[in-house]
């Protein structure tokens, strides 16, 4: 069950006040109310910011996000230096265009595409985001994940986006280049996937950077070799040697389920780990995946909170493994929408979630 809303405050008819330690208490907090923030015109004002963590405030992978999110809405920000643990976020209106954002460190770009995604498609016109930064790096989804798991899925709640990948960039250079494009919807379309569908191919990308050809097809020859022992014979896994600002490896894995749904899962290389065990970390946690029957995986069901909530209609999803990253945005998403969540555990983390969503119309382009 959700907790309740003890640590949001109304503070006036279009202000929120959050405590940011809530939940998962890191910046999934700060990020999901901004984009909130920008999609309802409700200023909010985020205290006790990354709360839980060890070094607690804002630390310069998060200020991108907040600066991004601040340039395509015309916001007004205060509180916006590394270790602020309050920050403030009054935004005006969500504008189109071309931005370039660029991170300077190997912070994660995938997570300013989560932030990005959501506001710029209320916009009135389309958008294109050059985003400089980390594409495969610690604690955040892969540019694979997002480009072949996340963004079909999101297409069916009907965003109207792409995903450029020009460079990649791993830890601790970064150095990576994506450009996000964005067109503007009216409303978001509900999504209803409860029933998983047989499994049609397993597809993956192995990539090495800066690092001799044969990590990936060592990453992928293990990979493919435990899903065959597990029974799944089509399974495909392209290997790509690429050019970057640093050594760096993964591999994203997802199964073909039908529907344009994807379940995937993935592994990071690092120093002084065999390409073997990265492959066949992959494929464990895709077959973990699998092994639940569920239709989303842990980290796309994260991701769709958002825009279940959004939704012109009922929404109604079975997803892995109830996170804490999912509770939190559920949470979130009452405060800002009030929307009201329904959630039915089924077995270990397991669980369905179903809301009736907000309906929010882009009044931004004409009909």
């Amino acid at each position: 069950m959700l907790k309740s809303n003890t640590k949001i405050s109304l503070i006036g008819p279009m202000s929120l006040e959050i405590d940011g330690s809530y939940g998962e208490g890191g910046g999934q907090v700060l990020r999901g109310a901004v984009a909130l923030s920008c999609l309802t015109g409700k200023a909010v004002k985020v205290f006790n910011i990354r709360g839980r963590r060890p070094k607690p405030g804002l630390q310069p992978q998060h200020l991108i996000s907040l600066q991004a999110a601040a340039s395509v809405s015309g916001a007004e920000v205060k509180g916006l230096d590394v270790g602020s643990a309050t920050v403030t976020f009054s935004p005006k209106t969500i504008r189109g265009g071309k931005y370039t954002l660029d991170i300077k460190t190997a912070g994660s770009v995938t997570l300013v595409i989560q932030t990005l995604l959501p506001i710029l498609s209320f916009a009135g016109e389309p958008a294109e985001v050059r985003i400089i930064g980390g594409t495969d790096v610690p604690w955040s989804p892969p540019i694979d994940y997002m480009r072949h798991v996340a963004f079909p899925a999101l297409r069916a709640f009907g965003v109207d986006a792409g995903l450029d990948l020009n460079r990649r960039g791993h830890y601790p250079k970064g150095g990576g280049e994506v450009v996000l494009r964005v067109g503007p919807v009216r409303t978001i379309a509900p999504f209803r996937v409860l029933e998983r569908g047989p499994i049609e191919a397993i597809r993956g990308v192995s990539n090495c950077t800066n690092l001799p050809g044969h990590v990936a097809a060592r990453q992928a020859s293990s990979a493919a070799k435990v899903l065959r022992e597990k029974g799944h014979t089509n399974v495909r896994i392209a290997e790509e040697q690429t050019a970057g600002e640093g050594p760096g490896s993964n591999i994203v894995l997802w199964a073909e389920i039908g529907g344009g749904i994807r379940i995937g899962a993935d592994a990071l290389g690092a120093r002084e780990k065999r390409a073997e065990d990265v492959g066949r970390e992959a494929a464990e946690r895709l077959l973990a995946e699998l092994q639940t029957g569920m239709a989303v995986d842990r980290h796309l069901g994260d991701m769709i909170i958002l825009y279940m909530a959004l939704a012109n209609g009922t929404s109604e999803a079975s997803i892995s493994a109830l996170t804490m990253h999912s509770e939190t945005m559920m949470w979130l998403s009452k405060a800002f929408l009030n929307v009201e969540w329904q959630v039915r555990k089924v077995e270990g983390d397991a669980a369905i979630i179903k809301v009736d969503g907000a309906g929010l119309k882009n009044v931004r382009i004409q009909a």
